[in-house]
């Protein structure tokens, strides 16, 4: 199998990893939120629900330390792909600028 296809396999991975542990953070900055709103619509003590938000606070520092994580994976992969003779330019499915293709698929461009 040619290099730059396992290549796309993992950024495809990489790409839907990186979007997962967004997707948590932002679920979990959400309910952070409705906690706190919850106990103010309820007019309940801070001190309710207190040590729940305590644990929610060390998830999302745990999801923060897992994204970083994830960049600088990122970054180390594109090194070894670049190691490996790899000059095609991996694009996700993210829009990252005006160029990047936003099809929900991942695609290959050559890079010169």
């Amino acid at each position: 199998m040619e290099k730059v296809f396992v290549a796309q396999r993992v950024a495809t991975k990489l790409f839907a990893s990186e979007n997962a542990v967004d997707a948590a953070m932002v679920e979990t900055a959400e309910l952070m939120a409705d906690l706190m709103k919850a106990r103010k619509d309820l007019g309940i003590s801070a001190v309710v629900g207190d040590r729940a938000a305590t644990k929610l606070a060390e998830a999302m520092s745990a999801l923060s330390q897992a994204r970083s994580a994830m960049v600088e994976a990122h970054s180390e992969l594109n090194e070894t792909k670049l190691r490996l003779g790899i000059r095609t330019k991996l694009a996700g499915v993210e829009e990252k600028n005006q160029g990047t293709r936003t099809t929900g698929e991942a695609g290959l461009r050559q890079v010169i």
